[in-house]
């Protein structure tokens, strides 16, 4: 494990992050389009050593997981490495983040498999078409329409999609079906890789750091357990085709194998827009409408994954990303990955956290899992021949395992139990069709979005004056319950009674709300009683001033405005002097 070093501590405090807004040509601006420029003039041969161990680590755990998400796509294994190696070289120019690595992922194969019907030829435009929409998204600096997928619906999806992967490889109704026929060998290899991963992902959790101090010895073989268990995947398979091989020698081959990889670096050429079939030309036209709303959710949930990721590895290493700029990176990895055969990718939480855990200074790093991968797809193809599809269905269930968060239940439980409705629905939803589970989900975070808009809770405050605040914001669609609470509250009550609305936590209103305060103003002059204003702020006077509310009273704290209305019987209403509303009218309408 590399120790902790100076240079170390300068990367993780000024490495890539977002630059501040500047001019189209300065070079604040550059920098924030080329996020290379920020950090590789001060690049060391100390954050190089770094870069290399994290990247090598990174590849090693990339090749097999590539092969693996291949199979859950539906696609020959090649295609896993094909995707694997354009997001590590296009990441170096544009990332902002030196934790993510761009590649291949679970949720990313299953929603390839569930719209490209097990095609290349469609995996690769779909991969085309999602680059294109998703670098349009950061051209336009659409990154905002994201926060509009609630932590819920995400956690809802990811779940869903980790049940429906692990139980894919797993087969539990063809398993229970076709009981007699279950292959020993594959069944026995399969748990014996699940335990492998597992016993040396504890290890790796609980593996001390290493630390320059101590002796040699110590030091050498705390090294080789960390690196042992950091490459388990590639370990774990590995032994697995070895065992395979051994069988193969003896004539008796228990496991069904992985077979012909294509060899050799894949060939640049643009995305297929037509398919010819047996039963004739598929065209572009067609082969959309068959994707569907796979158009809208693979470009969608891709953002969402790889962005997630970057934020929460910025968050716990205390750097910024850019979002749209983490836009124009995975959109731009996917339009050029597209001329490389690779279906659709995102960022990699497992691989991005075996980034950071091994130290990782810069997106350098990802140059050396990139070259790695082009050296397997070059040299190594003939030897994935012997993998068994046991051992890869372990690497898969190992890395989906950790998508299913048991613990969200319990704590949105503890927490707010209303967010468990639109986590449910999603959760639910999904295992019909994927669309439908996040497009629900989102609806339903979105409903519960606009009620609390339109129904803001109100505090009040009962003594000699009615006080009532709302909680939130004051918009359009709460006007009316509003004015409800108010009127049964001061003026259906015998006698009416004088309120002050306190605003403080009103930053904004629009014409809607000004029509509903007017017609208030009008019905307590006609009770005879008074409705004043406290804690406006300055954007909200202004547009109140420039209303020319009848009956309008402002006043700068509830004090004030208590004391003010208790000097009169309540039969009369109450004015601020006339200059005085001029001259704050003046101030403000300048302003």
């Amino acid at each position: 494990m590399p120790s902790s070093v100076t240079a170390l501590g300068q990367a993780r405090s000024s490495g890539p992050g977002m630059a501040p807004s500047a001019c189209c040509c300065s070079p604040a601006a550059l920098q924030r389009r080329l996020p290379i420029l920020a950090w590789l003039p001060s690049y060391s041969l100390q954050w190089l050593k770094m870069d290399f161990v994290a990247g090598l680590s990174v590849g090693l755990t990339a090749i097999p997981q590539a092969l693996a998400y291949a199979e859950v796509a539906g696609l020959p294994p090649q295609y896993g490495l094909y995707s694997a190696f354009m997001g590590c070289f296009v990441y170096f120019f544009l990332g902002t983040s030196r934790d993510v690595t761009l590649g291949p992922t679970a949720i990313m194969s299953l929603l390839v498999s569930f719209y490209t019907f097990h095609e290349p030829a469609y995996a690769v435009l779909l991969a085309f078409l999602s680059g294109c929409i998703q670098l349009a998204m950061g051209v336009l600096r659409l990154g905002f329409l994201l926060d509009f997928i609630s932590y819920p619906v995400i956690k809802g999806f990811t779940s869903a999609a980790a049940v429906t992967i692990g139980f894919g490889q797993i087969k539990v109704y063809h398993t229970f079906l076709r009981i007699a026929e279950t292959r020993v060998g594959d069944a026995v290899l399969g748990l014996v890789c699940m335990l492998l991963l597992l016993v040396l992902k504890l290890m790796r959790d609980h593996v001390p750091p290493v630390h320059p101090e101590m002796p040699p010895g110590v030091r050498l073989s705390r090294g080789l357990v960390w690196a042992a268990t950091t490459a388990r995947n590639a370990l774990v398979v590995s032994f697995a085709a070895l065992v395979a091989y051994s069988f193969e020698v003896t004539g008796y081959q228990p496991f069904i194998l992985t077979g012909e990889t294509a060899e050799g670096l894949p060939p640049v050429r643009i995305p297929p827009f037509s398919v010819t079939t047996a039963n004739g030309t598929i065209s572009f036209t067609e082969m959309v409408q068959d994707m569907g709303a796979g158009l809208a959710v693979v470009p969608l949930m891709g953002l969402l994954e790889s962005i997630a990721v970057a934020k929460a590895f910025a968050s716990q290493n205390n750097y910024r990303i850019d979002a749209n700029q983490e836009l124009l990176a995975i959109g731009l990895t996917n339009m050029l990955g597209s001329l490389v055969s690779s279906y659709p990718v995102t960022g990699s939480f497992g691989r991005t956290a075996v980034n950071a855990q091994s130290g990782v200074c810069t997106p350098a790093g990802g140059l050396v899992t990139g070259v790695l991968v082009l050296l397997s797809l070059d040299y190594l193809t003939s030897l994935f021949y012997y993998i068994p599809k046991s051992a890869l269905a372990a690497v898969i269930i190992m890395a989906v395992a950790p998508l299913f968060d048991t613990k969200i239940f319990r704590t949105l439980w503890r927490v707010k139990r209303l967010d468990l409705l639109p986590l449910c629905v999603t959760f639910l939803l999904c295992f019909w069709e994927v669309q439908y589970g996040i497009l629900a989900g989102a609806l339903v975070s979105l409903l519960m979005l606009l009620h609390s808009a339109a129904r803001p809770e109100t505090k009040v405050s009962e003594g000699p004056v009615l006080v009532l605040q709302p909680a939130s914001g004051l918009s359009f669609p709460a006007m009316e319950a509003l004015r409800e609470e108010i009127l049964s509250r001061a003026l259906e009550v015998s006698p009416p009674r004088c309120l002050v609305l306190e605003c403080t936590h009103v930053c904004s209103i629009d014409y809607t709300v000004v029509l509903g305060l007017g017609e208030l103003l009008q019905d307590f002059q006609k009770q005879g009683v008074a409705l004043a204003f406290v804690g406006l702020q300055v954007p909200v006077l202004r547009v109140l001033l420039s209303a020319d509310l009848k009956g309008f009273q402002y006043f700068s704290t509830l004090e004030e405005a208590e004391k003010h209305l208790r000097q009169e019987p309540g039969t009369q209403p109450y004015n601020i002097r006339e200059d005085s509303i001029l001259d704050q009218k003046v101030a403000l309408l300048k302003a």
